[in-house]
């Protein structure tokens, strides 16, 4: 996932964060948050418009590969399939 695009959900989460649960207690406190996060989100989403196209044709190729990766790992190393796989043994 590109750096802006986090940098961008993060903000984002924070404010959602703060309509949503606004008594959840918080390690630190942004100082107004209703300005500063919009304004992360844009300079995060701003340097996306930089690189060219066979730039981000290489990441969802890589993205693709690496979503494929963590699938199969995921799916022979998942605790459920071993549980389950004990279970139906007994």
């Amino acid at each position: 996932m590109p750096i802006g695009l986090v940098g961008e959900l993060v903000s984002i989460g924070t404010l959602v964060l703060r309509v949503r649960d606004p008594d959840l207690p918080r390690p630190f406190r942004a100082p107004a948050i209703w300005l500063v996060a919009p304004a992360a989100a844009g300079t995060s989403l701003f340097p996306m418009f930089g690189p060219p196209l066979d730039a981000w044709i290489r990441l969802a190729v890589w993205l693709v590969i690496g979503l494929a990766i963590y699938a199969a790992h995921g799916r022979r190393h998942s605790r459920l399939r071993v549980s389950a796989e004990r279970s139906a043994r007994l």
